[in-house]
Formats: C-alpha cells, sequence, structure tokens
C-alpha cells in the first residue's frame, strides 16, 4: 500500500477513495462529529488566503490495489485504518464528566483531560494492533495562560507525560512527531497518524532534544521528536514537528518575526539533512517539496511571515494559520511534512 495526502476545495475532497480522515482550518469549520470522515476542525482564521477562502482542508488517503478501509468509534475516538496505517481524532472538553472520577479528581482539568485523552489514544493502537504512533497534532485553548498556579501547556505536557508512563511507552527517545498550539475556546483536540512499523525519530543537533528541556519548561518535558521517519508500505513519510526560533534550549531572536522565521528554517533545513541520512526512499527530501503550515501570532505580522519564509522553502506550498504557540515568546511556528515513493529493490 502507499499513503497519500492532499488538499483543496472541500467538495474535490468529499469525493477522494480511500480517505483515511485529514483536518480543516478556518473560523467556520463544522464540528468535528458532523465531518464525513475523521477530521480535526482547527477553528482558527487562515491568513493570506489564495482567493480569500474561508476554509482549507487536507487529507490523508490510503492507495494501492484493493485497500479495504475500516471505521470505527471507541472512547470519543473517530478513526479509520487500513491494514497498516490508523488515523483518528478525538476531542474531549475540560468539564467532562469523566474527569471528577479517580484517578483524575483534583487535578487541573487540562492535565486531567490531557491524560485521559491519550490514555484513550494508546488503548486505541493496542486494540487495533497498530501501536506505532507516528504524528500527532495537538490544539488546545488558551496554551499560554496560566490556572492552578501552570501555565495550561505545562499542564497539557504533566498530563500527556503520565499517559505514557501508565500506557508503559518510552517517554524520550522513540517519541512520535507533534505539535502542540493554541486557539482561541474549545476542547482539546488531538488527531494523528499511527502505523505497524516503527518510528525513526530524528533529532536536531541545534537543539536540545524536547524530552530533555531542563526543569524551566516545566515539571514534564514536552513528549515529542524534533521529525519523524515512517515506512508506509510503498511511501516513506517525513514528518517535521512544529519547530520555531529556538537554539539550545532558548528562544532566540525576541520580537523580530522576520529573523525568527529565519531561524525557524535553518532548523527545519538541519532537520531535513538528518532525515536524508536515513531516508530509504527514491529520492532525497528537501524544503522546497516539503509542505508547510505556519503558525503565526498576531495577524499584522502575516505578510512578514510569508514574504520571508516562501523564498527560504523555494517555494514550497505553505498554510498561514492564526494561533498561538506553546511560548508566549515565540511569535511563528512551522511544521511540514513530505511523503515519498520507497526506492526500488
Amino acid at each position: 500500500m502507499s499513503l497519500s495526502y492532499t488538499c483543496g476545495p472541500v467538495a474535490a475532497l468529499q469525493s477522494l477513495e480511500g480517505v483515511l480522515g485529514g483536518a480543516a482550518i478556518g473560523t467556520n469549520v463544522q464540528p468535528t462529529a458532523a465531518a464525513p470522515w475523521p477530521r480535526q476542525a482547527l477553528r482558527a482564521p487562515l491568513l493570506l488566503a489564495a482567493d480569500g477562502a474561508p476554509l482549507h482542508e487536507e487529507a490523508w488517503f490510503a492507495g494501492g490495489p484493493a485497500q479495504e478501509v475500516q471505521e470505527g468509534h471507541s472512547e470519543g475516538i473517530h478513526w479509520r485504518r487500513t491494514a497498516d496505517v490508523l488515523y483518528g481524532v478525538i476531542e474531549l472538553h475540560e468539564d467532562d464528566p469523566a474527569l471528577s472520577a479517580a484517578p483524575f479528581a483534583g487535578l487541573p482539568p487540562l492535565q486531567a483531560a490531557s491524560e485521559l485523552l491519550y490514555r484513550r489514544l494508546f488503548r486505541l493502537l493496542q486494540a487495533q494492533a497498530l501501536p506505532q504512533l507516528w504524528r500527532v497534532w495537538n490544539y488546545l485553548a488558551r496554551i499560554n495562560e496560566s490556572s492552578h498556579g501552570l501555565e495550561r501547556y505545562r499542564q497539557f505536557n504533566f498530563g500527556r507525560h503520565q499517559a505514557l508512563l501508565a500506557a508503559q511507552r518510552d517517554t524520550g527517545r522513540q517519541l512520535p512527531a507533534a505539535c502542540a498550539i493554541g486557539v482561541e475556546d474549545g476542547p482539546l483536540s488531538v488527531a494523528f497518524l499511527a502505523g505497524r512499523t516503527p518510528l525513526r525519530p530524528l533529532e536536531n543537533p541545534r537543539q536540545v532534544s524536547a524530552w530533555q528541556y531542563p526543569t524551566q519548561y516545566g515539571p514534564r518535558a514536552p513528549s515529542f521528536s524534533r521529525a519523524a521517519l515512517a515506512d508506509v508500505g510503498h511511501t516513506e513519510a517525513l514528518f517535521v514537528s512544529g519547530t520555531a526560533s529556538i537554539v539550545g534550549h532558548e528562544t532566540v531572536h525576541l520580537g523580530d518575526v522576520a529573523a525568527q522565521c529565519e531561524e525557524t528554517v535553518r532548523n527545519i533545513q538541519c532537520l531535513v539533512e538528518q532525515a536524508n541520512r536515513q531516508a530509504r526512499s527514491a529520492q532525497p527530501f528537501s524544503l522546497a517539496g516539503l509542505s508547510h503550515r505556519a503558525y503565526v501570532r498576531h495577524a499584522e505580522h502575516a505578510r512578514t511571515v510569508h514574504d520571508t519564509l516562501q523564498p527560504l522553502l523555494g517555494g514550497a506550498p505553505l498554510v498561514c494559520v492564526l494561533s498561538d504557540i506553546c511560548r508566549a515568546d515565540l511569535l511563528v511556528e512551522v511544521e511540514s511534512q513530505a511523503l515519498h515513493p520507497m526506492a526500488s529493490a
């Protein structure tokens, strides 16, 4: 089989065969529960959208001969799968009644929601015998605000880490690529790709691995790899996690959005080079060959972000979204991905 990715008008995507799931971005996105397949709703404004389009939609789908797609619902997760790959979406509100029971009672609501959601995710992967988590998209409300004595992003990290421990999963070197982005309001929303083959995590020698961050960034370090490679049948996928202007473990170029864009691209380029050292596909990965999504903190920075990133990324597809980022001093974050056919034997 193979894995494919596309984006385009909603009507065109509705007719795709073999769809596993996807995402829709915009202020008027339909609720996740109303989607025809597992579709994560990112309710955030698009910036500089072509032709003023109010909605951007993306889809992952399975290719190859006779790919049977199965669909189901489990503990709030809407999922679709083939024999080798699964895509799922789950939303959990912080006032969900399940969070008032042990072992979550008394915890900060977002921390509890994060732990419960990830426990459910890991149970699904175990039950479906597709245990390898490759890529995760996390969206949470008011990410930089503090409550219960701790920033909400740090609460999320705490809950995710506890779920990894409860599932007896690695909290270090074998973590998926991921992003954690802030939206104005709404439930904790997580979409994920998982499969049968182990991922090959990638780290950036310019940066401290996120899972090794010092405690100044919270009582539990963020649980993700900087990037990851995954083999999906006849396809090799490169997933670059949300990447920003961080060197070592510190934010650089405070207040300068253009310089933060340039530093971000240097970090992505470093990860592309790391990927090409391990890649098995028929062609090398490149900045121009990736598709990119930029999360922009301030709408007035949109043109600067776009015009700075576009030439540095070689004119690759770029979608800009207004959203908050995991650190209050980061003005932009970029995530990237590409799928290549495997080299012939």
